[in-house]
C-alpha cells in the first residue's frame, strides 16, 4: 500500500471517529421528562429521540403539538437544545444512554430563570389501566383565583380516552394551548411545555365539581374550580376592545430598519388590512401569526394586507427589531412588520388612543377598503381549542369575503 493511500485511510478513519465523538450516546425512543417546579411539584413532558442518517432529532410533544428542538451545541456528554420560536433552551448532561439531567433556561424571564429537569427513557412495559377512573370529558365552566379580586372565568374542554386526557382552557384573552396528561381515579393532571410556558394543572373530582391547582413555571400558582356546563360562554372577544374615536384611525411607528411608518398611507389605501398587535414571546400570538400567514396566502390576489406590530422583550429598539426580524425569517412571512416597543399593554393602549384599551396580546384590528375599522378581536383561540378555532377561521374568512364584496 502506498504512503499516500495509507495517509488518506488514516485521515478518513480519524475524521469518522472524531465525528462520532460529537454525538451523545442516547437511546432512540420515547423519553419521559420532568421539570421540577419546586420541591414537591413536577411537570411531566414527552421527549422523543430519533436518528436519521446524519444526526439525532429531539422533539417535545404537547398532545397533538410537535416541537422539533434546534441543536445549538452537542458533545458526547452534553446537549444544548433550543426552542425554535422562543428565547429558551434545554441545557442537559448525558448521565448515560437512558438518562439526561440539567435545566430549562428561559431568557425571556431573565438570565437566572432556570428550572431543573430530568429526562429518562420510558419503560416499554404496558401501562396499567385504571378501571375506576372518572370520565372528565366535556365542557366545564371554570373559575380561576376564586374568591379573590383577580378572579377570572374560563372554559375547560377535555377529551378522555381510557386514562389519557387531552384538552385546554379558553379565557377571554386567549387559550392555554395544547394540554395533555393522565387520569388516575378521581384525580387528573394536564401540562404543557412549549418553550415559552410551563403550565401544570391538577384537578380532583368532588361532588361533581373539580377543584385543583394551576402552576405556571416556578413563579406562580393559584387555585381553580369547575362545574359541567355545556351552555357556558365567555364574553364575545369582538366586544372587549372598542373604537372610541371614529374620526380618525392613525398611528406612526418605526419599521424594522428604524424608518418612520405612518398609517394610513397610499400603499394601503383601498386594501383590506389586518393590524396585528402581538409579541414574538407570546404563544397565542404565534398561533395567530401562523393562521394569518395562511389567510394572506389564500387572499393574496384580493390584496389582503397584514401589518404586524411587535411589542418585545428587550430594552432597545435594536433588540426588539432583531426578535421580530428573526420571526419574519423563521416563518417566511411577508407581512409589513413594525416595532411597537416594549412588551407592555399600557404602551400599546397609549399608541392606539382611538381604542378603549389593549387588554391582550394578540389583538387584531380588521379594516375595510374604505379605511374604517370593521372588527376588533381580542386574544386568539388557537388550534388546541378544536371547534372554537375552526369557528374563528370560518367567521374571519366570511368577514374578509364580505368586505371584498361591499367595499
Amino acid at each position: 500500500m502506498s504512503t499516500i493511500l495509507k495517509c488518506c485511510l488514516f485521515f478518513l478513519i480519524t475524521f469518522n471517529v472524531a465525528g462520532q465523538k460529537h454525538l451523545p450516546k442516547t437511546k432512540k425512543g420515547t423519553w419521559g421528562g420532568y421539570l421540577h417546579l419546586n420541591n414537591t411539584i413536577d411537570l411531566p413532558f414527552k421527549f422523543v429521540v430519533e436518528k436519521n442518517t446524519k444526526e439525532f432529532l429531539y422533539t417535545i410533544y404537547n398532545g397533538e403539538e410537535k416541537i422539533i428542538l434546534n441543536q445549538d451545541k452537542t458533545t458526547v456528554d452534553s446537549l444544548r437544545l433550543s426552542f425554535p420560536l422562543y428565547n429558551s433552551t434545554l441545557i442537559l448532561k448525558v448521565k448515560n444512554k437512558k438518562e439526561l439531567t440539567g435545566y430549562w433556561l428561559n431568557l425571556n424571564k431573565g438570565v437566572n430563570y432556570k428550572i431543573p429537569c430530568d429526562i429518562k427513557l420510558s419503560s416499554t412495559s404496558p401501562q396499567k389501566t385504571e378501571a375506576q377512573s372518572i370520565d372528565f370529558s366535556g365542557k366545564w365552566e371554570s373559575t380561576f383565583e376564586p374568591n379573590t379580586p383577580d378572579v377570572y372565568k374560563a372554559i375547560g374542554i377535555f377529551e378522555q380516552k381510557n386514562t389519557a386526557l387531552l384538552g385546554t382552557f379558553l379565557t377571554e384573552t386567549g387559550d392555554y394551548r395544547y394540554l395533555s396528561g393522565e387520569v388516575d381515579g378521581e384525580n387528573f393532571l394536564l401540562s404543557c411545555f412549549d418553550g415559552s410556558h410551563a403550565f401544570l394543572f391538577t384537578g380532583k373530582m368532588k361532588n361533581d365539581l373539580i377543584y385543583g391547582y394551576f402552576y405556571s413555571g416556578k413563579h406562580w400558582e393559584t387555585t381553580w374550580e369547575a362545574k359541567r356546563n355545556e351552555d357556558f360562554q365567555l364574553t364575545n372577544a369582538d366586544s372587549l376592545t372598542v373604537l372610541v374615536d371614529s374620526s380618525s384611525f392613525h398611528f406612526e411607528l418605526k419599521d424594522l430598519q428604524g424608518n418612520s411608518f405612518e398609517y394610513p398611507n397610499d400603499y394601503f389605501n383601498g386594501k383590506i388590512t389586518i393590524i396585528q398587535i402581538m409579541g414574538t414571546w407570546c404563544p397565542n400570538c404565534m398561533d395567530e401569526t401562523r393562521y394569518f400567514k395562511e389567510l394572506k396566502n389564500k387572499y393574496r390576489d384580493q390584496n389582503l394586507e397584514i401589518i404586524s406590530i411587535g411589542y418585545e422583550i428587550g430594552s432597545t429598539f435594536e433588540e426588539q427589531a432583531a426578535k421580530i426580524t428573526a420571526l419574519k425569517k423563521r416563518l417566511d412571512l411577508d407581512f409589513t412588520f413594525l416595532v411597537g416597543g416594549a412588551a407592555n399593554k399600557d404602551l400599546a393602549s397609549e399608541q392606539f388612543k382611538m381604542l378603549s384599551h389593549i387588554i391582550s396580546f394578540p389583538t387584531a384590528i380588521f379594516i375595510g377598503r374604505d379605511g374604517k375599522i370593521k372588527k376588533i378581536h381580542t386574544g386568539f383561540s388557537g388550534p388546541g381549542t378544536g371547534q372554537y378555532y375552526l369557528n374563528y377561521i370560518k367567521e374571519t374568512e366570511l368577514l374578509i369575503e364580505s368586505l371584498m364584496k361591499t367595499d
